[in-house]
């Protein structure tokens, strides 16, 4: 790669602008598999703010895949501090009524969820907040490319033709500019330059409220709770929902004993009570009940509260990925997962296209698989928002209510009484209505794709696929590989970590392996994409347990199941003298982009937009979402 200072134009095969969780990985994710590139970050790789923070299974597959899992798991919190969601009156305060329970869920695979997430992956959910895992990230990114992770370099502009794209970029410390040519440009910006400078169009709700989050050091051991990692406070100042949402940071010590928090705050867009920090310190103090806190604040950030998906996720070379493609509410923690299943859906296609085994149509499959995707996910995220305001509902709060009247309902709902007792039950219902977002299984690791470089076999997808709780594994094309152990020289393996990086994966048993190996072979020599064969039966060294597999699988005994190196079934035979000689023709046109054209997206669009709409106006308290000191 040419120097940047010697004034020529540095060519790369792969260009990545933006350097958070989606860019390094993106850049990861390509070095492991061999490929040469470039990523540039307007910023330095040092973040001030926690952001993202919940790591989902299929992401930490991800994670393990280029090597930072273990040091991930090292630093979140033990199992049994964080796998909680409460909601309570306050932490503290006054008054009986203060520092009360409303409830709580299990959340994010643990507690009755255990086993439910053990059956979908290997890799157990972490959290992480971004000020830690950022950092992870682009040590390992700036081992892989050495001096090709480049910080402070702003792209100013973009343009492209047939054969790929030129990016200027500004050196910000340096104050000159340079260009790069790049067959390829992965857009990982976060939609601040990219998206702009190609006149993509964002569709769904915008600026539905400004979220301030106060980021902070200090001691709430005597008053946190401490199994939860969120705690949301439900009180007056709630005007309807919940006051504030306490997150848990570490680092070290978790639980009630963590050292750094955040308070999640929601307030309208243009509120001067949002800029005020004064202020915010104090309704900190206020919301959580204890008036004498101290508090230490380290940053405080705004970002406007939205849901939106790119009208187009590729534009000729330059393919969209994360929040550049797709901008989430928090509710759910789908954001930056989301953003981890688009570099994973990617990158091996962008492999097999720039190493010349792949045409170049195999990554129009992008869009069409990781769009519908993108889309539930914002939906999603959208309808999650307004799943506080029933519980606030049911304790007997609504917007408009003075402090008074508020705290007068909460006594009714706590007393003694045939009113308290109704209230309680209402709430309880409401409170585990919340299993939508915070056991969100399915959601997280069941999606598929219908259309792209997969080749159906004709069979329905599970009875529960639109369901966000409830998970079926399924070896279905489109789906993620089922999870399952096997064993090998006496130790336990999964079929999730047999996928090789490189080429497809066939799995077959005994019956008419022979004739499956040949196969490969001849598809590999044909094609040029590597093939990767793994034979579990009594003929080969890997045995099912409890016939989990022969089941999972749903193949006959002499069937295969062909699989993508991001772990998503491509094609399933059931019958070796029929498949095998298919094979070669089978690989070939997965490698061209497979054959189904996707449905138009506009009936999942609206449902988007339409779900906006309900939290911004309101039509009722329960689909409010939270609301700001001043009523939105």
């Amino acid at each position: 790669m040419a120097d940047r200072d010697c004034g020529r134009v540095q060519e790369v095969p792969v260009l990545i602008v933006g350097g958070g969780p989606a860019g390094l990985t993106t850049a990861l994710e390509l070095a492991r598999r061999g490929v040469d590139g470039l990523l540039v970050e307007r910023r330095g790789f040092t973040n001030h703010y926690p952001r993202a923070h919940l790591l989902n299974v299929r992401t930490m597959e991800t994670f393990h895949d280029v090597g930072v899992a273990d040091r991930i798991y090292a630093q979140s919190p033990p199992e049994d501090q964080w796998h909680r969601v409460a909601w309570y009156t306050s932490l503290a305060g006054p008054t009986p009524l203060h520092g009360l329970k409303i409830g709580h869920v299990h959340a994010w695979g643990g507690g009755t969820d255990l086993e439910r997430y053990r059956l979908a992956s290997p890799r157990p959910f972490a959290n992480l907040p971004q000020i830690r895992l950022d950092r992870i990230l682009w040590e390992q990114a700036d081992q892989a490319w050495p001096g090709r992770i480049r910080g402070h370099s702003e792209l100013v502009a973009l343009e492209y033709d047939d054969s790929g794209a030129t990016a200027t970029i500004r050196d910000t410390q340096e104050d000159r500019t340079y260009q790069i040519r790049a067959r390829y440009v992965v857009a990982a910006d976060g939609g601040r330059t990219c998206t702009e400078l190609l006149d993509v169009q964002m569709v769904g709700p915008r600026a539905l409220l400004d979220l301030v989050n106060i980021y902070f050091s200090a001691d709430l051991s005597a008053y946190a709770d401490e199994e939860a990692l969120i705690t949301y406070i439900i009180n007056p100042e709630g005007q309807g929902s919940f006051s504030g949402a306490l997150l848990g940071l570490g680092p070290g010590p978790w639980g009630a004993r963590c050292r750094e928090w955040s308070m999640t705050m929601a307030f309208r867009i243009g509120d001067p009570a949002g800029e005020d920090h004064a202020s915010l310190v104090e309704r900190v103090r206020r919301t959580l009940g204890i008036p004498d806190l101290e508090i230490d604040v380290h940053a405080v950030s705004h970002w406007q509260f939205e849901g939106v998906v790119a009208d187009r996720f590729r534009v000729g070379p330059v393919l969209i990925v994360g929040d550049a493609a797709h901008r989430h509410p928090p509710t759910g923690g789908l954001g930056l997962n989301t953003a981890i299943g688009d570099v994973s859906n990617l990158v091996w296609k962008l492999a097999a296209v720039v190493t010349g085994v792949a045409d170049d149509a195999l990554l129009d499959t992008y869009e069409s698989e990781r769009k519908p995707v993108a889309a539930r996910n914002v939906e999603h995220s959208l309808r999650n928002a307004g799943r506080h305001g029933p519980i606030a509902a049911a304790v007997g709060l609504q917007a408009g209510m003075d402090d008074a009247e508020g705290w007068r309902q909460i006594g009714i709902w706590a007393g003694d009484t045939p009113e308290g007792e109704r209230r309680r039950a209402l709430a309880t219902e409401a409170v585990a209505a919340n299993a939508e977002d915070y056991s969100q299984l399915n959601i997280e690791a069941g999606f598929a794709y219908e259309f792209g470089a997969v080749i159906p076999d004709g069979t329905p997808p599970p009875p529960h696929h639109e369901s966000a709780t409830i998970f079926e594994p399924s070896a279905r094309p489109g789906h993620h590989l089922p999870h399952c152990w096997l064993r090998r020289d006496g130790a336990q393996v999964s079929t999730v970590d047999l996928v090789a990086k490189d080429g497809f994966t066939l799995f077959v048993g005994d019956a008419g392996a022979d004739e499956w190996k040949a196969a490969a072979a001849a598809a590999a020599e044909s094609t040029g994409f590597p093939m990767t064969v793994v034979h579990v039966g009594r003929g080969g060294d890997l045995h099912d347990i409890d016939a989990r597999w022969a089941e999972a699988s749903a193949t006959s005994p002499d069937g295969a199941l062909l699989v993508r190196p991001d772990r998503h079934v491509a094609w399933r035979s059931t019958d070796a003298r029929a498949g095998s000689p298919e094979l070669t023709g089978i690989v070939r046109s997965l490698l061209a982009g497979g054959g189904r054209t996707p449905a138009p997206d506009g009936d999942q669009l609206a449902s988007i937009t339409e779900a906006g709409e309900a939290l911004r106006t309101g039509p009722s308290r329960e689909a409010r979402i939270f609301s700001s000191t001043t009523p939105v």
